[in-house]
């Protein structure tokens, strides 16, 4: 299948990749491996979610692979801390090679294990990432590799209940315009939606709103994060990934380089419903758990959006 940008932001815009009527129309989680104090216990990150007012969190995969043939335990844990998932993402140990056609069949077994995982948890969606850069980037060939697969994949993720979300990331083989707009143009919006990631999508030098004017309602989620004020509207220049201990690119909400009022303008126009997950990749300048409290605040004050609900 093979759709002009025209077709598919068009189509996209008429797709019900919303939550079910009469629910919340925002729902609030946290992803909580930030690094600084979160990275290496996934129980702690949560129960400081908890502590900071977030009822619904979001991880990955290689926390839980212990759990696979054990959910019960991974459930009684999160039930006595108090929290939901919005999903568990994808990664390291699940096969990512998307632009190798060898590696489908796995990545395809792979991947829909973690379905069945998640849908005994309640989650609606797997959130997923395309994997490492390659140093040449990632190719035209690749991109028919990626679409094809994912097509697949999201066809199988439809036929278990649940829906499929691509998260466009720096430093992966899904990153830029160029590649956004050639996988949502060659898979089956029915089948295959989009996570935005206001940070990641500012710092690939588009503009976080534009986007989402744009995808309508083919974006399930959100990724929140801010940066510098002098990324806003897209950045200019591609940044290589930097130590994110030493010179972090994303902030807590509020830093300046997103327009979220904008954002939210836009969303409460177009009445989407879905995931506002609020993201900080790294905290080196205070604890995560007062980082999660800095969002938290801003977008009960300056959005209107209440978090703990």
């Amino acid at each position: 299948m093979s759709l002009t940008r025209r077709d598919f932001l068009l189509s996209s815009a008429l797709l019900p990749f919303s939550v079910t009527a009469g629910e919340t129309r925002y729902r609030v989680g946290i992803t909580t491996n930030t690094r600084g104090g979160w990275e290496d216990d996934v129980f702690l990150s949560f129960r400081e979610a908890r502590e900071a007012g977030f009822r619904h969190v979001e991880s990955f995969v290689h926390y839980f692979t212990g759990y696979f043939d054990r959910p019960e335990e991974l459930r009684k844990k999160i039930d006595e801390i108090g929290v939901r998932f919005v999903t568990i993402s994808n990664g390291g140990p699940l096969e990512m090679h998307f632009e190798d056609p060898a590696q489908h069949e796995k990545l395809l077994e792979d991947h829909m294990r973690l379905v069945g995982f998640i849908k005994k948890f309640g989650c609606t969606h797997l959130k997923i990432n395309l994997g490492p850069r390659r140093p040449a980037g990632t190719t035209d060939e690749d991109l028919e590799h990626m679409a094809r697969v994912l097509t697949e994949l999201g066809r199988r993720v439809s036929a278990e209940g649940l829906k499929l979300g691509v998260h466009a990331h720096m430093w992966s083989q899904f990153e830029n315009r160029r590649e956004i707009d050639h996988i949502m143009g060659h898979t089956p919006a029915e089948h295959v939606a989009f996570v935005l990631d206001t940070g990641q999508i500012t710092l690939a030098g588009i503009d976080p709103v534009t986007l989402a004017r744009e995808l309508g309602h083919r974006i399930i989620e959100f990724h929140l994060k801010d940066t510098k004020p002098e990324h806003r509207g897209g950045a200019k220049q591609r940044m290589e990934r930097p130590d994110v201990m030493k010179n972090p690119p994303f902030f807590e909400l509020g830093k300046g380089g997103v327009d979220f009022p904008g954002l939210k303008a836009h969303l409460d126009g177009i009445q989407w419903k879905g995931w506002l997950t609020v993201e900080l990749d790294s905290s080196p300048f205070r604890p995560p758990k007062e980082s999660a409290r800095i969002s938290k605040q801003y977008m009960e004050q300056q959005l209107g959006i209440t978090v703990g609900g």
